[in-house]
């Protein structure tokens, strides 16, 4: 299930997630400050290719203060966005498994420094 869930996922939504978290993190990187937060959104793109099968912890407490600048310039935006997505796929019932890898995507797009997965 994992391997055809991976492959309906990188068709549908990962391929378009992966191409967009590499350009925010392209632009993130141009800047020497933004580099830490580039160098999360490629971990968040190489994630967001294929999903099914991995879990994710999120850890606010190993770095509050850049979980906190990301939550209030970008984070919450991004996660609103994919919860959104989530429960769009959630109304059908083949969406369901779908978008509860949205919701994992939410979450690791909320506080992802510290997150393991």
């Amino acid at each position: 299930m994992k391997l055809l869930g991976n492959i309906l996922w990188f068709v549908i939504v990962g391929l378009l997630s992966f191409v967009l978290w590499i350009l925010v993190g392209l632009l993130w990187c141009i800047t020497i400050i933004g580099i830490p937060f580039g160098v999360q959104c490629f971990k968040i793109a190489s994630f967001s290719l294929f999903p099914f099968g991995k879990t994710i912890q999120t850890n606010f407490d190993s770095h509050p203060i850049a979980n906190i600048i990301w939550l209030i310039l970008f984070g919450w935006e991004i996660t609103v966005g994919y919860v959104i997505v989530g429960i769009i796929l959630c109304i059908t019932i083949i969406g369901i498994p779908f978008g509860k890898q949205c919701f994992k995507l939410a979450s690791l797009s909320l506080l992802p420094f510290g997150a393991q997965y």
